[in-house]
């Protein structure tokens, strides 16, 4: 049996030269570019040396195109549903030192603050009195986020409040400790490696057990291994190079498929915001709007069975933008302190960074339905067996999308009996009338019919 130490050793490695090389001018070309997109619309994900070149690409018509190709893949797999979540912040204390981050040890300004057990709990209802059907519990690393009171958090929440998935951000654990979240009923493990360049990696992460590279790298090897199907990847952009990363973490998701069957089921994309209390006084890399979105749409084309995510870090009009070409998860009135929703009138200083689209759920479903796209609070698929490599294989034949666009309905059918202003209930009924037309299979149609007529008359919850 391996040590965890030996486990550490056989993770993913991260192919630095080859990625450098790809950076270099003389990969790109129109004739080239064009070609990778087509085979992209025909559904090829794209290899390391096809993502640097699209990256690297700036003639605004192909640029139009790898948009627009990202659109369709995007629809071609989920549909035109946005799916929409919230974080939930639970403490704040960390022994790390991330110079980037209002959490670390350090900041000797930042209010301490870990949530009980009943606090937890407390938020996740104001959630789901909110709307929202799925959380993200997210937590520093240290005494006050032990396993323990992970899972008992994860239990809590199912137990005393009616929020269906529980997904969970959380420092790198031992298998043993993934297989008892994982027992606790967590759906998604969400960890970041922040920046894949090793050198930068050891700059921005000077002390505490998150200064270990290598023990990081590997958190995805130990959570799949235990049983999480599962897993949310992601990178904080700006603070290397951005293609790097982007080409480093689809490097990485290609061993997850080839090691596991399975890669990951997110990929989230933030750029680095001002923190307070955090040690940089500038972006070491910034990220223009513009790299930001070839980001968005890179990743689509990359891993087209992932859900690509965009938080309220971004501001309301980038995020209108990047939901039409590739993302398919949002948040949504987020808030980053610990007690945020309960006590949503209270400044509490315990925010982690700051966030740039302050709409709330009401406002960012409306603005979804604008865009002609599909809002979903929809949580079928973790409960319904389709999760790791059998959600991949769905999403990757297109099936999974009359699932999505389906459920999308039920779920904002349910919503909008309790929420919602009238002119976004008029807005929604609109919409479902208009898609339940546009169903060509008449079998699947009465089945949603009878759906939507179910959740008329109270039912909850209600999905295929």
């Amino acid at each position: 049996m391996k040590t965890e130490e030996e486990k550490v050793k056989s993770a993913f490695r991260i192919p630095e030269e080859e990625i450098q090389n790809l950076l270099q001018p003389g990969h790109r070309g129109g004739a080239f570019a064009e070609t990778i997109l087509e085979q992209s619309r025909q559904g090829k994900p794209l290899d390391l040396l096809e993502a640097a070149v699209l990256l690297s690409i700036e003639e605004p018509a192909l640029i139009d195109r790898l948009y627009e190709t990202a659109r369709e893949v995007k629809e071609r797999v989920f549909g035109k549903r946005i799916v929409l979540f919230a974080p939930l912040y639970i403490s704040n204390r960390c022994v790390n030192n991330c110079l980037y981050c209002g959490f670390r040890r350090e900041n000797r300004e930042a209010e301490r603050k870990t949530l009980p057990i009943p606090g937890i709990v407390e938020e996740a209802r104001a959630l789901y009195d909110g709307g929202y059907r799925r959380v993200l519990l997210v937590a520093g690393e240290g005494s006050g986020s032990s396993i323990d009171y992970l899972c008992d958090a994860v239990s809590a929440i199912y137990r005393e409040t009616p929020i269906r998935i529980v997904h969970v951000n959380a420092a790198p654990m031992d298998e043993d400790d993934f297989r008892r979240l994982k027992g606790a009923g967590a759906g998604v493990y969400q960890c970041f490696q922040e920046t894949y360049h090793p050198e930068t990696y050891a700059r921005m992460h000077p002390s505490g057990p998150k200064s270990d590279y290598e023990r990081r790298l590997s958190v995805m090897d130990r959570a799949v291994a235990a049983g999480f199907g599962d897993v949310g990847m992601g990178a904080l952009f700006g603070l290397y190079d951005d293609r790097f990363e982007v080409l480093a973490l689809i490097a990485h998701a290609r061993y997850l498929e080839e090691r596991f069957g399975v890669g990951p089921h997110t990929v989230s994309v933030p750029r680095l915001q001002p923190a307070a209390g955090s040690a940089l006084q500038s972006v070491p890399c910034p990220v223009s709007d513009e790299a930001f979105k070839k980001i968005v749409a890179v990743f689509r084309l990359a891993v087209p069975y992932a859900g690509v995510v965009v938080s309220t870090r971004e501001g309301a009009a980038l995020r209108d933008e990047v939901i039409r070409i590739g993302v398919s998860q949002i948040s949504a009135g987020s808030r980053t302190d610990i007690g945020g929703y309960a006590h949503a009138k209270e400044e509490t200083g315990t925010a982690q960074f700051s966030l740039s689209d302050g709409r709330n759920l009401d406002e960012v479903i409306a603005a979804i339905l604008d865009h002609g796209l599909e809002p979903s609070l929809c949580t079928a698929c973790y409960r319904s067996g389709r999760t790791g490599e059998a959600f991949r294989a769905v999403a990757e034949s297109g099936r999974v999308r009359d699932f999505c666009e389906a459920n999308a309905l039920f779920s904002l059918m349910e919503y909008f009996k309790d929420h919602g202003t009238e002119k976004t209930r008029a807005a929604v009924h609109e919409q479902i009338v208009a898609r339940v037309t546009q169903l060509k299979d008449d079998a699947f149609r009465r089945e949603v019919e009878k759906g939507l007529d179910r959740v008329a008359r109270g039912e909850e919850d209600v999905h295929f």
